[in-house]
């Protein structure tokens, strides 16, 4: 045998599933099966079997694949004495009691392993494992990738990473949409999805490792406070007059379940209810208490000034058909830019209920349903306390909207493309000829268009039509996301001929929006025509406009000259010139080191080096010891962050850790903050957890007056 039970059927020889396979089905057979019970054949062999359930007990299924092996399973009739015995084969020492396979070594002996130039050395979501020298300490890792703010790690830095974290042995596990970290919390009676798995959901897989700790006494030992649906920069946050929901589980010693309902009090700038809802009274800390019978658990919270501003999580929502629905949550703002979910019972929402429906989701978030086949509409929310309100534009339905028409098919451009006659004027044809390699991975005849082409960012499948030859091509529709990943929909084998329409369903997760880069075939020799690519999209109409006041700090040049000091951000100037206007300009060479001015730190943060290739890290090195050094300089009133243009080499992560890391610096010390973004497209200026942004425009000087010690805002900009 070359496969026992095995996740996927070997390209060669035979394979055998049992009731020990643990999957609700088998994988794809892929070649013909015989049936065996009692150590005999049942039936006759299935040229095609259809995928199908896991074998009973007693039950035995025989794949073939490969000529050999499939004209020996071919021969077999009903009767026929088959055996099939397993066992474990090791190559020294006992047979394992536990085993958990992968394809790569990750960490050899202490030496973290090269696989620069292999085939699987791409960036990717990764599963690995690896034990301390001593065998004593286990690190388990789950990378996230393919999204826009997790690239993912290639092999070779998996290995590096693992190293770091002091692994011996590592060993590489199975990773892309498969990789998946569930833990359990003090207290919760199942385990939680941690991780953001690549395929937008867990996807299902024969088997797992899992940790698990032994059974704790059910006693109440302490709680575990959360606010509801509170993650990320926004846990324990609460936006001035309004509420939040507090939950409390309880745990034993062992930090298992434990049944008790908490009594609530608060204290500092808040109080909360019976109920468990924290009332924000004024800005500040605040403590919320769970207390049972001496028993207590606490949660600091930041009371927030109140919300001026408010924005959904979703500008749009789309549906597909009456009954389905959508999730989306609201997020409040205060004058700082400091961010706070406002829950439902803080707002009142005005939408057309004759065609909506529109729920608490019972988290802290709104659930949105269809009671029509086709509508669109507006949902306008606002904030009781202050009148803060935003809208989010509806719709339901789904239209073909066009994307390619392929009329200009002879400006497509790859191997095996020509125009042709289409099935309404012009098409595209590819000819995947053999036995030629193919020229891309996966495809033997490719065309890209003359530009990129973007699809509707709520579409739900892409749809084209296909004049097949029988041949058993296979049509592919090649996209990149948002963030510049790849993402390929592989239509159906043709196996008929003339025109025939077909639909690719389009994954949930990848950023949107996506553009269409190419088409392709793969495959058997053939040639399709491809014409008229379409998009089924809901019809939610644009997005609703958010227009913002200018922030304080844009100024005229009276207001930046009126500042004791000035300094520039754009073009350098001729050195005849020695800048009359600045003391400096950074013009966007961040090689230097940072320095501290009549009051200010800055500190240019070199963006050359993408987030997970290291530049992340030895950036927020830099920032670390630049924030650390700022705080303890009493003539220092203020730190600035210089950084270049790069969105795609500093990832939404980092970004945000960086806001995070700032507006710690400025509510702990009292110092002020800023970010100065040099090279932007546009100008920008606003304000985050009470950190300046300020984007400047490439090719133009924006010119900033300073004044570290100044009462309110202590920079003033003036655009170029």
């Amino acid at each position: 045998m070359a496969g026992f039970n095995a996740a996927r059927p070997p390209a060669e020889g035979f394979a055998a599933y049992t009731a020990d396979w643990p999957g609700a089905a088998l994988p794809d057979p892929g070649g013909p099966a015989v049936e065996l019970r009692g150590g005999r054949v049942a039936a006759p062999p299935v040229r095609e079997p259809a995928r199908r359930a896991r074998p009973a007990p007693g039950t035995t299924l025989l794949l073939s694949r490969g000529a050999t092996a499939t004209a020996e399973l071919a021969a077999l009739r009903p009767g026929d004495a088959v055996a099939v015995a397993a066992r474990p084969v090791t190559g020294a020492g006992p047979v394992p009691w536990a085993a958990v396979g992968g394809r790569e070594a990750l960490v050899v002996a202490g030496v973290p392993q090269d696989h620069d130039g292999e085939p699987n050395d791409t960036a990717a979501p990764r599963t690995a494992v690896g034990f301390s020298r001593d065998g004593r300490q286990v690190r388990l890792v789950a990378v996230d990738g393919r999204q826009r703010d997790s690239g993912g790690l290639t092999l070779t830095g998996l290995g590096r990473m693992m190293h770091r974290l002091g692994a011996y042995e590592a060993l590489n596990l199975d990773g892309g949409g498969s990789t998946t970290l569930l833990a359990g919390a003090a207290g919760a009676t199942a385990p939680t999805l941690e991780n953001t798995p690549s395929d937008g959901t867990p996807r299902p897989v024969p088997n797992g490792l899992v940790i698990t700790a032994p059974a704790g006494s059910g006693r109440l030992a302490g709680y575990r406070v959360e606010p509801l649906g509170g993650v990320g920069p926004d846990f324990g946050r609460v936006l001035r007059g309004l509420t939040r929901t507090l939950t409390a589980t309880g745990h034993d010693a062992a930090l298992g379940p434990a049944p008790g309902a908490p009594s609530w009090s608060a204290a500092g700038g808040g109080s909360v209810d019976p109920a468990g809802v924290f009332h924000a009274l004024r800005p500040g800390s605040a403590t919320a208490y769970a207390r049972r019978a001496g028993v207590e658990g606490a949660l600091p919270l930041d009371v927030l000034g109140p919300p001026v501003r408010l924005r959904p999580t979703r500008d749009r929502i789309g549906l597909a058909e009456r009954g389905e629905s959508a999730g989306f949550g609201l997020v409040g703002y205060d004058a700082q830019g400091a961010a706070a979910a406002v829950e439902p019972r803080d707002v009142t929402l005005r939408f057309d209920r004759s065609r909506w429906n529109v729920t608490s989701d019972g988290r802290g978030g709104f659930t949105v349903s269809a009671r029509t086949a086709r509508a669109t509409g507006m949902l306008r929310a606002t904030v009781n306390a202050t009148g803060a309100s935003a809208e989010l534009a509806l719709g339901v339905g789904l239209e073909a909207l066009p994307v390619a028409a392929l009329e200009d098919a002879e400006r497509w451009t790859g191997p095996g493309a020509a125009a042709a006659e289409g099935r309404a004027g012009r098409g595209l044809a590819l000819s995947v000829p053999a036995p030629a390699p193919a020229p891309l991975p996966g495809s033997a005849a490719y065309a890209a268009p003359p530009r990129p082409v973007p699809l509707p960012e709520l579409a739900r499948s892409v749809s084209l039509w296909v004049a097949g030859d029988s041949s058993g091509a296979r049509p592919d529709v090649r996209l990149a996301d948002a963030g510049g990943a790849a993402l390929t929909l592989r239509g159906p084998a043709v196996d008929w001929t003339g025109w025939r329409r077909i639909t690719l369903p389009l994954p949930p997760l990848p950023e949107r929006p996506l553009t269409l880069t190419g088409l392709s075939a793969s495959g058997a020799r053939g040639r399709l025509v491809l014409d008229a690519v379409a998009a089924e999209t809901p019809p939610t109409g644009p997005a609703p406009a958010y227009r913002t006041r200018p922030d304080p700090v844009v100024a005229g040049a009276a207001g930046v000259r009126a500042r004791p000091w000035r300094f520039a951000v754009g073009p350098a100037v001729p050195a005849s010139a020695r800048n009359p206007d600045a003391d400096f300009v950074f013009t966007g060479a961040m090689e230097r080191p940072a320095f501290t001015h009549r009051g200010v730190r800055f500190l240019p943060l070199d963006t050359g080096r993408a987030t997970l290739d290291g530049g992340g890290l030895g950036r927020m090195r830099s920032l670390r010891a630049a924030l650390a050094a700022a705080a303890r300089e009493p003539g220092t009133g203020a730190l600035a962050v210089v950084r270049q243009y790069a969105p795609r080499a500093v990832d939404r992560k980092e970004a945000a850790l960086l806001t995070r890391y700032l507006g710690e610096f400025r509510r702990t010390t009292g110092k002020r903050a800023a970010v100065i973004t040099v090279g932007a497209p546009r100008f920008t200026a606003g304000r985050s957890e009470g950190v300046l942004e300020v984007s400047a425009r490439r090719g133009v000087r924006t010119l900033f007056g300073a004044d570290a010690f100044a009462v309110g805002d202590w920079l003033s900009v003036r655009p170029g």
